[in-house]
């Protein structure tokens, strides 16, 4: 092995200097996501109210955020994947935070949904470029847990989002809940700044649009494999976390109870939260020796054992050890996957197909919420969350059981 030839060895095992930027920003990015969405999420009722609309009607708002994901992800995964990641970034950051913020002016409900879907395309764009991103200018050693660290900031922003509605909304009202990301987009921005671009992509980067979609019809069946197991795993994230806390706040108990000192409505999702954080870190790096796969299907077994409690518990302390559990299963499981998803995409075009997969995933599964909303209304919220849960739990044992794995793969080559 020549000098060149050892030094880029020697750069792929270390990461690219400064990889620790991207990997920030990268995270920071999929928090504030998270944070943006789940707002809508707190404020069911408060929105509701303002634009004299039902609650379904909000609920179907974040229907159409989470079906507009895939459109973002062809576009700026495109984009990235032509001209470079750090650019196409920083411009995805910077168009969602806008339309956030004006989420929260706009005075009718048609400009609100025009808001939520012009937001959904940004939310698509931003974890396939910056998944990539940062697994390919990381050391493979640490790609485990920085794909644990990036999908944990996923309930992070929830978390973020559940303790800013007891601090900032009391204070500024709930409006500013919608203003109250842009400081972190700031940081974002500095941080690809600071970021070098991905080497990898500049060695394998393609020569047309056109030459994208070539490859993903040269892998349909890969690209088919990973579409039903994101609309599957889309359903087990969303399924447990977006209409907990509407559940929590039907409880006739729960106005009266406290816990650390919060309303339990905003308590427990504080506390399962973390519950997801620290499953997703501890997943992702566990994926390092259990194989991706089996980290997944271990993960799943865990929110497999939590659905009695976490659906059906009387008391606070129940639902708190089930919401935790859930989620530190759930989130756990999707601690693996911008790890497995890289390691199983094309090469020449890693910014677009492992987001846009994800995204049209999200796609297919966005009428969960309605689905479920549905379901409540006839069967209520504790049956139907553990019944449809339980489904999705064991269609996605089967899934993985039978799944490819390729821990390791060095993302530098074709």
């Amino acid at each position: 092995m020549n000098t060149v030839d050892h030094n880029a060895a020697a750069s792929v095992q270390t990461g690219a200097p400064g990889w620790q930027f991207a990997a920030a920003a990268s995270i920071l990015g999929w928090v504030l996501d998270a944070f943006d969405f789940f707002v809508v999420v707190f404020l069911l009722t408060e929105l509701a109210s303002k634009f004299h609309v039902g609650k379904p009607a909000i609920v179907w708002s974040l229907t159409l955020t989470l079906a507009m994901r895939p459109l973002g992800a062809i576009i700026f995964g495109a984009i990235a994947d032509r001209y470079g990641r750090r650019i196409p970034l920083i411009a995805c950051v910077v168009y969602f935070s806008c339309t956030t913020v004006a989420s929260g002016l706009v005075p009718t409900f048609p400009l609100f949904l025009l808001c939520r879907l012009l937001y959904g395309v940004g939310l698509g764009g931003y974890w396939g470029i910056g998944a990539s991103y940062a697994m390919e200018v990381a050391p493979p050693r640490s790609r485990g847990l920085l794909s644990g660290m990036m999908q944990g900031g996923y309930p992070f922003g929830y978390l973020l989002a559940s303790v800013c509605m007891q601090t900032i909304a009391p204070a500024f009202g709930w409006q500013a809940m919608f203003f109250a990301g842009s400081l972190l987009t700031a940081t974002i921005v500095v941080l690809i700044l600071f970021a070098p671009e991905s080497a990898a992509w500049r060695s394998q980067r393609t020569a047309s649009f056109k030459q994208m979609f070539s490859i993903i019809y040269d892998n349909s069946g890969m690209f088919a494999y990973l579409l039903l197991v994101m609309t599957v795993m889309s359903c087990l994230s969303h399924g447990t976390q977006d209409l907990y806390p509407d559940f929590l706040r039907t409880l006739p108990w729960i106005s009266h109870a406290t816990i650390l000192g919060m309303k339990a409505a905003f308590g427990v999702p504080v506390i399962y939260n973390i519950g997801a954080i620290l499953g997703a870190l501890f997943i992702g790096n566990l994926s390092e020796r259990l194989g991706r796969r089996g980290a997944i299907m271990t993960a799943l077994a865990l929110s497999l054992l939590s659905i009695p409690a976490w659906a059906f518990g009387g008391t606070v302390f129940v639902l708190v050890f089930g919401a935790f559990f859930m989620q530190a299963g759930a989130q756990g499981a999707f601690g693996v996957m911008p790890a497995h998803l890289n390691e199983l995409s094309p090469s020449a075009i890693r910014g677009l197909f492992p987001g846009f997969v994800y995204q049209l995933g999200v796609l297919f599964a966005s009428p969960t919420l309605s689905l479920q909303s549905a379901l409540e209304r006839r069967f209520g919220y504790p049956l139907t969350l553990a019944s449809f849960e339980l489904c999705v739990i064991v269609s996605l044992l089967f899934i993985f059981g039978f799944g490819p794995d390729r821990r390791g793969k060095d993302l530098s080559t074709a």
